[in-house]
């Protein structure tokens, strides 16, 4: 047993077509937003997060600016995962991007992973989207840390919002302490827009707090130390 998934998601942006091209086609483009370090080398997308390698996708449709596509090969249990964009210029002005993300997930336990990577895919394409209306074109530098394993997710989440400077139950738009503001919301990730960049923190699948930031700045903030203390 297992489950097939397939996700819709979609956003009209200012940004060119060109200029999403490079954010979601190339590997310095999709560490910009996407979790850790991306690669793209050979027909092949190769995504490190912390000090492991997530199976590396094949480019199964590369067509400059409209379409572009990869996926990793199904393992012998079935696992796969593809991520298909497709970017729609108008003549007029704004460009229309589609982004679709299907696989296998196999098992009986499947409905917890299911439901961390249906969050993590909303968090991630929320931080391309704020990219590319804030920061189109500007390289940003990938960070990536992971704090002990929590019990307790509500005293978490309610430790980290006071540690930033938060609300209680924080909401797109709210400002944050010294510059810019919440972007993205949902029950395993929050995303907030700083003058140091796109900083993310995940509920991790295997029980962790995870910051996942893409900084535009720098700084020396100790973040496996900061999750720690939450």
């Amino acid at each position: 047993m297992g489950k097939d998934f397939e996700t819709h998601l979609h956003a009209d942006l200012d940004a060119t077509p060109d200029q999403i091209w490079d954010a979601i086609a190339t590997g310095p483009g999709i560490s910009t937003w996407f979790v850790g370090r991306t690669e793209i080398d050979n027909g092949e997308v190769r995504t490190a997060f912390g000090d492991n390698w997530i199976p590396a996708g094949t480019i199964k449709i590369n067509d400059k600016p409209h379409h572009f596509a990869y996926g990793s090969p199904p393992a012998p249990d079935g696992r796969f995962i593809a991520y298909d964009y497709l970017v729609e210029g108008h003549d007029r002005s704004g460009t229309t991007l589609r982004a679709i993300t299907s696989g296998f997930l196999p098992g009986d336990d499947w409905a917890g992973e299911y439901e961390a990577m249906r969050h993590g895919t909303q968090l991630f394409f929320a931080t391309l989207v704020e990219y590319l209306r804030h920061f189109p074109g500007h390289l940003t530098t990938p960070v990536t840390a992971f704090g002990p394993p929590i019990t307790d997710w509500p005293a978490a989440w309610a430790a980290l919002h006071k540690a930033l400077g938060l609300s209680p139950a924080p909401q797109p738009g709210d400002p944050v302490p010294g510059g810019g503001e919440v972007y993205h919301v949902n029950p395993h990730t929050l995303g907030l827009r700083t003058p140091t960049g796109l900083h993310r923190y995940l509920r991790g699948f295997h029980g962790t707090f995870v910051a996942s930031h893409a900084l535009t700045a720098p700084d020396h903030t100790d973040w496996p130390a900061f999750l720690a203390q939450l």
